[in-house]
């Protein structure tokens, strides 16, 4: 056991180290980027830290890309692409909340709402990133007037379609732990994708008034997603 643990510490350090070297966090972030990984992997095991990893990978990826082109736009993510602890914690926090209810229940329904809130962070690193770049013609998701690329709240065809892509692509890490597969796969996807709309209905409601921030925005986002997973899961079964 307890050699297990410091192997995890020492793989979570050395990812966090290569995080910071890849300057997609900066210190704090690292750090906490390592912690939430470390709670990950010894609450859900290597499923649910493979998915978070490919959220991680998936989102420098998706940041990096065509990044001259988002800074003449004005769209770029603040800190030249560099993100902090208040984003690692924002976006992963939830999915611990859930897998600590797995460790204690041992209950699929929350598996689906871990990997649901997972993929809600995912689906929308990748709808923000990519839609940026690809998206025509965005339009608020509260009234539908058009926007401008970047808006709190402005959603796109591309936005939508990288957000159902990066939902399944997470929801494949659940089907190994259930026997119910298939409800599983639906039940991440749409909670997944559900979470990623409510970002975006929050954003352009509390976080263009100030009472939220975006790492705010992303929590309750990734919570609501896995809640939406988990009842939809509970639903089906």
């Amino acid at each position: 056991m307890l050699e297990r643990l410091a192997v995890d510490v020492a793989v979570m350090a050395v990812l966090g180290l290569g995080a910071y070297k890849a300057r997609a966090l900066d210190k704090k972030g690292s750090l906490a980027a390592a912690l939430i990984g470390l709670a990950v992997v010894e609450l859900g095991g290597l499923y649910p830290f493979l998915a978070m990893l490919t959220f991680v990978v998936l989102g420098v990826v998706a940041t990096k890309y065509r990044f001259s082109e988002k800074i003449k736009l004005g769209v770029a993510q603040g800190g030249n692409g560099i993100r902090s602890w208040g984003n690692v914690l924002g976006n992963g926090l939830p999915a611990v909340i859930f897998l600590a209810l797995e460790y204690v229940a041992h209950r699929d329904v929350f598996w689906a709402a871990s990997f649901a809130a997972i993929a809600t962070a995912n689906g929308d690193t990748l709808a923000s990133e990519l839609g940026k770049v690809f998206g025509r013609k965005p339009r608020l998701i509260t009234n539908l007037r058009p926007a401008r690329a970047g808006t709190n709240g402005a959603v796109s065809l591309a936005g939508e379609f990288f957000a159902l892509l990066g939902v399944f692509i997470i929801a494949l890490f659940s089907l190994p732990l259930t026997s119910h597969d298939v409800l599983m796969l639906v039940s991440v996807v749409v909670g997944g994708w559900v979470g990623v709309n409510i970002d975006s209905l929050i954003g352009a409601t509390l976080e263009n008034r100030g009472i939220t921030d975006n790492n705010s925005t992303n929590f309750l986002a990734s919570l609501f997603g896995g809640l939406i997973g988990a009842v939809v899961f509970y639903i089906l079964t």
